[in-house]
């Protein structure tokens, strides 16, 4: 990328040394975040012909990414149109800013340390310890919800009156940082297995699980890990368009979708909001859908997988992410 697409920029900002812990989506997206400090000596670019064409780039892949001030700060990004988005093209005067976001400085267990302390040395392009610093998308260069089917009080699913299809619904979560509705998320720690992290994050997000007693929390746990022992699918992998990448930091994901197809299991926990959640709801799944980052095409990709209804058009087509 040319542009701050990837450059100083599911859970904070701008950031740079790699790819390293996982960020969850509760539909099961496993984000590998762009939660890293961002340093001029130290750049990390994808393989350009993977993250855009050979022409320039492929723009609906970079808009979100694009986006200035950086998420919860004041800080422009630097501007870069959309010819000069591919790391192919030639752009002396490429100056971006440089960005690392508070939350990221305040050091986290899942961020990195600044890429300047003496004792870090991290590896790039390969596992380095428990975290992950290969990129789904190919080598880059280093320079200087849960678904649910909607049914009527007889429990029957609602089929769409215009498609035919049964209507998929999920849960939605409204971020308090930006006010989107999103997927619940979070990150994962290092070596932390990625069913551990749905089950918390979606808890703590969507069942307000800190603020219950011990006993509470014991009967939701029972409850979520039925859930996430239900059968599933890999719906995505690779780079998600998101507000926060920047140059040699960016947002990777694996989508795994875990159903509920009776129910049941859904229908005995009660929603409410917590942690990093405003609010949160049930959803209807459909092409009207404004969700953050590239969660509307995740949610598409799971309509399409569970033939479910998506859009009144007869062949809506399928957008990159």
């Amino acid at each position: 990328m040319a542009g701050s697409v990837l450059g100083k920029a599911l859970a904070t900002v701008s950031f740079s040394v790699a790819l390293a812990s996982v960020s969850v989506m509760s539909l099961g997206c496993r984000s590998i975040p762009a939660y890293r400090n961002s340093l001029s000596s130290c750049w990390f670019h994808l393989n350009p012909i993977i993250m855009s064409g050979s022409n320039g780039a492929k723009q609906d892949s970079h808009n979100k990414a694009r986006t200035s001030p950086y998420p919860g700060s004041k800080v422009e990004r630097s501007q870069v149109p959309n010819e000069k988005v591919g790391w192919l093209v030639e752009w002396q005067e490429y100056n971006p800013v440089e960005y690392t976001a508070v939350s990221v400085l305040a050091g986290p267990k899942w961020a990195d340390p600044q890429i300047s302390e003496s004792n870090f040395s991290p590896k790039f392009n390969e596992k380095d310890g428990h975290v992950e610093r290969k990129s789904q998308n190919g080598l880059y260069e280093i320079e200087n919800g849960r678904p649910r089917w909607k049914r009527d009080s007889s429990g029957n699913k609602i089929t769409h009156p215009v498609s035919g299809k049964n209507i998929l619904q999920f849960v939605a979560i409204q971020r308090k940082d930006c006010g989107e509705w999103a997927i619940p998320g979070g990150m994962v720690d290092p070596g932390e297995k990625i069913s551990a992290t749905l089950k918390r994050e979606f808890g703590e997000e969507a069942l307000n699980l800190l603020q219950k007693s011990s006993a509470e929390k014991r009967e939701i746990e029972e409850q979520l890990q039925k859930l996430f022992s239900q059968e599933h699918l890999v719906i995505y992998k690779g780079y998600v368009d998101d507000p926060r990448n920047t140059d040699n930091a960016w947002m990777e994901t694996e989508a795994v979708n875990y159903h509920d197809e009776t129910g049941e299991i859904m229908d005995s926990l009660t929603l409410e909001a917590g942690d990093d959640a405003g609010r949160v709801k049930w959803v209807d799944i459909s092409d009207k859908l404004k969700l953050y980052a590239s969660h509307s095409q995740f949610i598409k990709l799971v309509a399409e997988k569970r033939e479910a209804h998506w859009s009144e058009d007869s062949d809506p087509g399928c957008p990159g992410l």
